[in-house]
């Protein structure tokens, strides 16, 4: 009998529920619906809480009843509120509210930041010269950010690094440290440890330094680091192999000029310079007037690195050169203060 009742009930509130909705012309005369029929204290809502209340066999018909009477009851408020907005749209559209020839608002769209971009096409361009890319650690062994690249702890030119020491305790006590790269040079060591010539390799990435910041300085920083590592390479191959590099990153005309220079890990060392592009050589600001902008460090892999690694200095030869990204930005783009890569300042990183 209970039963009878309640499913009686229920029919005649869904009946009412159906013509009130009819009658509902807003939004909220709808929520008012809703509230009054599928609220907390809703007529549907009152009905499914009688229904714990009858014996099992009941309870699952009235039950059923119920939770479909819900069913039908959102699927028509969802109906209704279609309706109205289409009502609504139509009827702003007729008094002319929506101007449509009117342009959407633009969208705006993300891009690679300018370090990133220059990154992407310094790999292009060794890439395309037979180059492979690699990546490797940021928090790194002294071994391999010094002691593989023929720096020992007490030679001097470790002073040409102002390093930032990680404080971690060697769990196997062999006294090993560990630090914020300095530069990726490390990763020739990594590389040439687990591979036979012939290497080719380009790895760029983040490299740190505890140093102040100032227009031509920042305490972290992107690197490029190349090698090639093969029999009979020499330092002709290593000349044409950055020259091409400097005419597909800076323009056909360019020149190069090679420096003598010192870097622990290469014999002998040079610095590559290329012509100013602002002045064409014959001195200006941006060159400071002397008509070369230096761009990398390169030269011959130290015989003694290649030992390091289990490789036979007489039969094998190789050269190695390192680059910053943000420089090669500076100098193409006219950037004057490094600082400005990771300020964050949308009005500079939206010029590129």
């Amino acid at each position: 009998m209970v039963e009878h009742l309640l499913l009686s009930e229920l029919d005649a509130v869904l009946r009412q529920a159906q013509d009130e909705l009819a009658q509902a012309g807003d939004s909220e005369a709808l929520e008012s619906w809703r509230v009054s029929y599928m609220g907390r204290r809703g007529h549907l809502t009152l009905l499914l809480r009688q229904v714990g209340s009858l014996p099992e066999e009941e309870r699952r018909t009235v039950g059923a009843g119920v939770n479909q009477a819900k069913d039908t009851l959102e699927q028509l408020l969802s109906e209704r509120q279609n309706s109205l907005r289409e009502a609504e749209a139509s009827r702003w559209l007729e008094e002319g509210s929506i101007d449509v020839t009117l342009p959407g608002r633009p969208l705006s769209v993300g891009r690679l930041h300018p370090t990133t971009q220059i990154v992407r096409e310094i790999c292009d361009a060794f890439v395309s010269m037979g180059f492979d890319i690699a990546e490797g650690p940021e928090v790194e062994w002294e071994s391999y950010n010094f002691d593989a690249l023929n720096i020992p702890r007490d030679h001097p030119a470790r002073d040409m690094w102002d390093t930032l020491w990680v404080d971690w305790t060697d769990p196997t006590d062999q006294g090993r440290r560990m630090l914020m790269r300095t530069h990726t040079s490390p990763m020739q060591a990594r590389i040439m440890e687990s591979t036979q010539p012939p290497v080719r390799v380009l790895v760029p990435g983040k490299c740190y330094r505890y140093e102040a910041a100032d227009a031509t300085h920042e305490w972290h920083f992107y690197q490029v680091e190349g090698l090639a590592v093969d029999k009979g390479i020499t330092f002709a191959d290593l000349k044409g192999t950055l020259y091409e590099f400097a005419r597909r990153m800076f323009g056909a005309e360019r020149r190069v000029r090679f420096s003598c220079n010192y870097y622990p890990f290469v014999e002998p060392g040079a610095d590559m310079a290329i012509d100013c592009f602002a002045c064409k050589g014959d001195g200006c600001r941006i060159c400071k007037n002397t008509g070369w902008i230096e761009i990398m460090g390169s030269g011959m892999v130290h015989p003694r690195v290649l030992e390091g690694v289990g490789y036979d200095p007489e039969v094998y030869t190789g050269f190695a050169f390192g680059m910053g990204p943000e420089r090669i930005a500076m100098l193409k783009y006219g950037i004057e203060d490094i600082r400005l890569f990771y300020s964050n300042d949308v009005r500079f990183l939206r010029q590129f």
